[in-house]
This record gives C-alpha cells, sequence and structure tokens, in this order.
C-alpha cells in the first residue's frame, strides 16, 4: 500500500489563489474550500490511493514564533483566506479524510511525524507526501518516502532531493539555515546562496562539520573567505535557523495506520456542507459513502 499525507495548509493557499472567489450561504467566501474538495476528491479517484490524512495549521502560529520572533505569522495572509482553514478541516473530515489540524506544532511537522512513523511500517510500500514545499525534502528517504508535487506531477525521492539542492535530505535544514526561507521568515547568513550552500554542505553534511577557518575547507567555492567568516560570525544564528528548519518528528498522532484507510465520505456532513458553501452538487462525485455500500 501507498500512504498519502496531504499537505491541507498548501492546497488550501493554492486553491484560494488559483481559482475564483465564491461565497457560501452565507455570504462568506468559501472559495478556497471548494477547490480544497475537489483536489482531495481528484486525490482519491487516484487508483493506488488507498491511505489518506490530511494535516492543516489550525493556526499559523506554533512553537517556532517562540524561538524566533520573526518566524511566520498570519499577518499578510487575506482575512477570507484564514477564516476558512476550520470549514476546510470539516471539508476534509467530510470526505472520510483524516484530519490533523496542528496548533503548537505545524502541519508539516505532523507530515513528517507520519512519514517517520509509518514508512518502515508492515504492508507499506512506500510513503507519498503531497507537497512541494522544500522544508518536507528533509524527510524522503531513498524511494520509500517521497514528495509529490500533485501540480507539476512531479515525483521526488532522495535522487531527485540531490539534484534539486543539491545535497542529501538529511542535511536540508542545513541548507535552509545558509540559504534562509522567505515563505517562513527568517533569512539566512548574509552571503550564502543555493549553490554556495550545496557545495559546502555536501561535503561537510551538517552546519558544525563545516571548518571554521576556510583554509581547511577542501572544496572548491567561490568567495570562500567571505563565507567562512560570515557563518563564523553568526553560527548561532545559523543554528537557530536549522533548529527552524527541522521539522519534528513527535506530533501528537493518535491514529493507528489502518485509521487512515478512506473508507468513503461521510453523507450526512458532506450533504450539510455542500449546502453551506453552495456546492450541493459535490456528493453526486462521491463513489463510496462511509458505512454503506460501496457503488462505481
Amino acid at each position: 500500500m501507498r500512504v498519502h499525507l496531504v499537505d491541507g495548509t498548501y492546497e488550501l493557499f493554492r486553491a484560494h489563489y488559483g481559482a475564483p472567489p465564491a461565497r457560501g450561504r452565507d455570504g462568506l467566501e468559501v472559495g478556497a474550500t471548494r477547490g480544497l474538495l475537489r483536489t482531495l476528491l481528484a486525490l482519491l479517484r487516484t487508483r493506488d490511493v488507498t491511505h489518506v490524512a490530511c494535516a492543516f495549521d489550525h493556526v499559523i502560529e506554533s512553537f517556532r514564533n517562540d524561538l524566533y520572533p520573526g518566524y511566520k505569522t498570519g499577518e499578510g495572509v487575506p482575512e477570507e483566506l484564514l477564516a476558512q482553514f476550520p470549514l476546510a478541516e470539516r471539508a476534509a473530515h467530510a470526505l472520510g479524510v483524516v484530519v490533523w489540524p496542528m496548533v503548537e506544532m505545524e502541519a508539516d511537522d505532523a507530515l513528517a511525524t507520519a512519514a517517520a512513523r509509518w514508512a518502515d511500517a508492515e504492508g507499506v510500500e512506500q510513503v507519498v507526501i503531497c507537497s512541494p514545499d522544500k522544508d518536507l525534502a528533509q524527510c524522503v528517504r531513498g524511494e520509500r518516502v517521497v514528495c509529490l508535487d500533485r501540480r507539476r506531477q512531479l515525483v521526488r525521492d532522495e535522487a531527485g532531493v540531490v539534484a534539486r539542492f543539491g545535497v542529501a535530505p538529511a542535511s536540508i535544514p542545513d541548507w535552509l539555515a545558509l540559504v534562509g526561507d522567505s515563505a517562513d521568515g527568517y533569512p539566512g547568513i548574509p552571503g550564502w546562496g543555493e549553490k554556495s550552500a550545496a557545495a559546502v554542505l555536501a561535503r561537510y553534511r551538517h552546519l558544525e562539520a563545516i571548518p571554521p577557518d576556510e583554509r581547511a575547507w577542501d572544496v572548491d567555492v567561490r568567495s570562500a573567505e567571505r563565507l567562512a567568516r560570515s557563518l563564523r560570525e553568526r553560527r548561532e544564528e545559523a543554528e537557530l535557523y536549522r533548529l527552524l528548519a527541522r521539522l519534528r518528528t513527535d506530533a501528537p498522532i493518535e491514529e493507528a495506520l489502518d485509521d487512515l484507510r478512506w473508507r468513503g465520505a461521510r453523507r450526512s456532513e458532506l450533504l450539510a456542507l455542500g449546502s453551506e458553501i453552495g456546492e450541493e452538487d459535490v456528493p453526486r462525485s462521491v463513489w463510496v459513502w462511509r458505512g454503506e455500500a460501496s457503488a462505481s
């Protein structure tokens, strides 16, 4: 079996910016939730999708905001999008998908936890993390755990991570610490770019293994003296950024693997939700109802 783990926050943002606005029965914006419903239905129709869970940032802030004041917050996110997160969680649940609404941790932490927990579980052939988020590349393991960019239909296994970032998955937090991540709100170390970070980390793998004196480097990289000096002066910052980038694998996920098996949508919930968001036809797209005989 393949276990599909969906980045619900990413899908909701993508739906908000990629679909036309729409109003529900109460006049509130629901376009992103409609888009999420459609993309989850499309995923569930895929032949090898049997076990599914969807993680959301129930609130944008997390424990990382306590570590670094500049870490991403809900500031700048459209209010009509923020207001749809609880609705989107209800939509996924109505479809019969396991939902992980993260509060103190982030959706990415839930996905990382699930990937680590079930990658070697009996009967699991592959864990597919449905997200293009570069943070999640650190979870990739050979061909056992992969990232899927559904929009581009691109599967990234461990070789794909190395081809894209120049480093192995285990070095992704170090790479992000040097390069920075504007989406998450930390700047990286001045002077370091994707190529220089990849070249140095391909040799040393982790920040603590990089010699403080560039004369000890046995890797050819442009402006090595400047890079080494910048890292020496900001070593503590780099370690903090790595801590921000490193995903947790102890998120509070209580489900067993069999709980992720998709058994159909929840009829009463989906009918009510469809009426609420002006998608009364959505139930017609469902081919299996939980607790009822399936129909194809």
